[in-house]
């Protein structure tokens, strides 16, 4: 059985055709802000009355040290910090 999750973005209370997959609302709304999402991040989790609610940002910084030659020295970071759930 799979730990897949689907979580449908939401946007002023309206879901949206974009759906991020992760086994934790984390790694989608990681996914949502390095897609450059505005905040906050509204996340339904399908089959559930749950939205998952973060704070994303990205961060410009330089590549790990045992990162590959074809990335270039500085990258995209996203972050986010959970704001909280909110039940429909």
């Amino acid at each position: 059985m799979s730990d897949k999750k689907y979580f449908v973005l939401m946007e002023n209370g309206q879901d949206t055709s974009q759906v991020f997959v992760s086994k934790q609302p984390r790694g989608a709304a990681l996914k949502a802000a390095t897609r450059k999402v505005p905040n906050p991040i509204q996340l339904r989790e399908r089959g559930t009355n749950r939205v998952h609610n973060f704070e994303g940002w990205i961060e410009v910084v330089d590549k790990p040290a045992n990162g590959p030659s074809w990335l270039p020295p500085k990258i995209n970071k996203a972050n986010v910090k959970k704001i909280g759930i909110t039940r429909l």
